[in-house]
C-alpha cells in the first residue's frame, strides 16, 4: 500500500488509538501519500505546526493552550491557516473538549477531526510506526520464503526446479514456512526487508502431485511463521548436460547478491541434479552464510593455507 485515505487510516487505528470522529466526516477521502509529503514536510505526523504542517496534526494540551492565548483575530487566522493546508486529519488528545471554532472550521472545510483518549506522545510514537510500515516501499517476489536456522531464506528458481519439494523437506526437518509462491517484502528500514505472506496463501504450500497442503494443520503451529526479515536468497539452478563449473566457483561456491528494494541480499546458487540432497545442501548453505557473517570464510582459509605452504617450498 502506497497511500491511505483518512477513512482507511481511521478504521485501521480506531480501536488501538481509542479514536472518535467528531467533525469533518465528508473529508474521509483525503489521501496520505509519502511521496508527495515527505519532500516538503518534516514528517507525516507530528504536533500542531502551522509553519511546516504535518499531514496528521496532533493537538495536545500545549497546542490548545497556545490557541487560547491568541486574541480572537489571531486565533481565527491561525485556525484558517491550519485548514488551508488540508491536513489528512486533526487529532485532539486525552479526550479534551473540542473548541467550537475548531469544530466549525473542520465542518466547513471537510477536514476530519478526531478525538483520542490517548496521550500525545503515545499517538505520535504509534502512528509514526504504523505509517512507516503501511506506506513503506514493497514488492512481491516469486519463491518460497522460510525461516531456516533463525534467518529468513527465500528459495527461488525456475518452474519445476523443486522449490516446493525443498520447502516441504525443510519444514519436515524443523524449519518454518512463511510464504509459498508469492512473498510480500516491505522495506521497513534502510537495510531491513520484512517478508510476509498474503492472507490468501497463509499456511499453504503447493507441491506437484500432492496439491495444496496446509502446513499448520499437518506439522503444527510451530511449523509456520507470520513474518521474517530477508537475509539470504538460495537459487536453485538445474544442472545442464555438459555444463562445466570454473575452478574458482568450485572453491568459493556460486555466490553473489540480488538487489531487493535497492538492498543487496546475499545470493547462493545451488545446482540441481538427480541424486543431490537439496535439503542438506540448503541447510549447509545457510550455515556457511552465517559463518561468513561472523568473519569465518573456509575458502579464504584454504587459500591462505595454500599460499603459506607455497612460501615454505624451496626455490627451484
Amino acid at each position: 500500500m502506497d497511500r491511505l485515505t483518512s477513512r482507511q487510516l481511521f478504521d485501521n487505528v480506531q480501536e488501538r488509538m481509542a479514536l472518535r470522529w467528531v467533525a469533518g466526516m465528508r473529508g474521509e477521502t483525503r489521501v496520505l501519500e509519502p511521496g508527495v509529503t515527505q519532500s516538503r514536510r518534516p514528517s507525516l505526523v507530528g504536533y500542531l505546526n502551522v509553519i511546516y504542517p504535518n499531514k496528521l496534526q496532533i493537538i495536545g494540551t500545549e497546542e490548545l493552550r497556545y490557541l487560547d492565548a491568541l486574541d480572537s483575530r489571531q486565533r481565527w487566522e491561525t485556525v484558517q491557516k491550519i485548514m488551508s493546508h488540508q491536513p489528512t486529519a486533526l487529532v485532539i488528545t486525552k479526550d479534551q473538549t473540542v473548541p467550537a471554532d475548531l469544530r466549525e472550521a473542520a465542518e466547513e472545510t471537510d477536514t476530519p477531526l478526531w478525538v483520542s483518549a490517548k496521550r500525545g506522545h503515545e499517538l505520535l510514537t504509534w502512528l509514526q510506526y504504523y505509517l512507516a510500515r503501511s506506506l513503506a516501499r514493497r514488492v512481491t517476489l516469486h519463491g518460497v520464503f522460510l525461516e531456516v536456522y533463525s534467518i529468513g531464506v527465500l528459495i527461488t528458481g525456475e518452474s519445476g526446479s523443486g522449490k516446493s519439494e525443498l520447502a516441504l523437506e525443510l519444514v519436515s526437518r524443523g524449519h518454518r514456512l512463511v510464504a509459498d509462491d508469492a512473498t510480500e517484502f516491505t522495506l521497513i528500514a534502510p537495510d531491513v526487508i520484512d517478508g510476509t505472506c498474503p492472507d490468501l496463501l497463509r499456511d499453504l504450500l503447493e507441491v506437484r502431485g500432492l496439491g495444496v497442503l496446509n502446513v499448520r494443520e499437518m506439522f503444527g503451529h510451530t511449523a509456520v511463521k507470520p513474518s521474517k526479515y530477508l537475509r539470504l536468497i538460495v537459487h536453485l539452478k538445474p544442472l545442464r548436460d555438459g555444463e562445466q563449473t570454473d575452478a574458482m566457483t568450485r572453491l568459493t561456491g556460486d555466490t553473489g547478491h540480488r538487489d531487493v528494494l535497492d538492498v543487496p541480499i546475499p545470493l547462493i546458487t545451488i545446482p540441481v541434479a538427480p541424486g543431490r540432497n537439496l535439503a542438506v545442501l540448503a541447510e549447509a548453505a545457510v550455515r556457511s552464510h552465517m559463518l561468513k557473517s561472523t568473519g569465518i570464510d573456509p575458502a579464504q582459509t584454504f587459500i591462505d593455507r595454500q599460499a603459506h605452504q607455497l612460501q615454505r617450498l624451496p626455490p627451484w
